[in-house]
């Protein structure tokens, strides 16, 4: 993958107001100092900033510590990042601890609305998104930037078992919603239908800062992951064949918990293959961080709303993502539940 013109800026398109935003990279210099100077130099230093211990001690020193500011502290986080508290179920002044924060529930029947179109594929979180596609005659064609398709879907010690998934979205398309820390965590389901497999792949914990992710091939495909698979041509789906969803970690993301609601938050349950799930629900939570969610259509199911592909090569906008030659790939941010693609005609 190749910086676009400006490698110290990183934007983004609102898409509410169509304006163009300067994203606040968190830690932004350390990160991008460990990629660039390690990944030579080091890989082994790398490794094991990368591996899950050492994730897993930086979400406890960040989040869980007895030893952090309480109540200050986090009145400040929430200030520089600019999270809304507002939009929370539980009072701001129950918020005394960064988890708390990071693993907030939202009104979000009330403040994301479903679409009216039943056969449209909504945003599974509160991300930025870039949209891309594996059919190499297609407009979109962004092949093996972000991840390796085989292995991103099926582990290699995998393959005899899953390799019908490779198989089934061949030439597909797709979508990366890259979640940064003040957003909200929990991930919904992007399409109605009857879960066909559930499974989690073993890996490491890259950070998905857009500078870490421009230094490591394929980094996406790397990372501890769940791949949920989704058939909505059933009774009562959403009509656009095949879905893989692949909730990935992150650098401090400790863990992704299956906790799926078909009512709010109540009564959440594991997913298992053969149950069927409702468009827009709580999926699943992503511990503390950022994180990514990367969603696998059929080829020719969909089509990507127009903004969202108008926005991919804005004219003025400075991505650190490109295609190739310079041309950026700019992400649009979106709303978790709001529609990003309806079936093909």
């Amino acid at each position: 993958m190749m910086l676009a013109k400006n490698e110290n800026v990183h934007q983004y398109i609102e898409r509410n107001s169509k304006q163009v935003r300067t994203e606040s990279l968190i830690c932004d210099r350390i990160i991008k100092f460990f990629y660039s100077s390690f990944k030579e130099r080091m890989p082994w230093l790398l490794n094991a900033l990368t591996s899950s211990r050492t994730s897993s001690l930086l979400g406890y020193l960040n989040y869980d510590c007895p030893m952090r500011p309480s109540l200050n502290g986090t009145k400040n986080l929430v200030r520089k990042l600019g999270i809304d508290l507002s939009e929370s179920i539980d009072p701001p002044e129950t918020f005394n601890t960064y988890r708390k924060i990071f693993e907030r529930k939202i009104r979000y029947w009330e403040l994301r609305p479903l679409p009216d179109e039943s056969n449209s594929a909504v945003s599974p979180a509160d991300s930025k998104m870039l949209a891309g596609s594996f059919y190499s005659q297609h407009i979109l064609f962004i092949k093996e930037k972000f991840f390796d398709f085989k292995e991103l879907i099926s582990d290699r010690s995998l393959w005899d078992s899953r390799t019908r998934w490779i198989d089934e979205f061949k030439n597909g398309d797709f979508a990366i919603f890259r979640l940064t820390p003040e957003k909200y965590h929990y991930n919904h389901t992007p399409v109605a239908g009857k879960v066909l497999d559930i499974y989690e792949i073993s890996g490491r914990y890259h950070s998905c800062n857009p500078g870490a992710v421009i230094e490591v091939a394929s980094p996406f495909s790397k990372n501890k992951r769940v791949v949920t698979v989704i058939d909505t041509n059933v009774k009562g789906g959403t009509g656009l064949g095949l879905v893989a969803m692949i909730e990935i970690v992150a650098l401090m993301i400790g863990d992704i918990v299956q906790s799926y609601s078909e009512d709010r938050y109540d009564n959440p349950v594991g997913i298992d293959p053969g149950m069927f799930l409702k468009r827009g629900r709580p999926k699943s939570l992503f511990r503390p961080g950022s994180s990514v969610v990367v969603l696998i259509f059929q080829k020719d199911r969909i089509r990507f709303s127009n903004d969202i592909l108008q926005n991919l090569h804005h004219p003025t906008a400075h991505s650190r993502f490109s295609e190739g030659f310079g041309k950026s790939l700019v992400e649009t941010e979106v709303s978790v539940r709001s529609q990003i693609a309806k079936r093909s005609k």
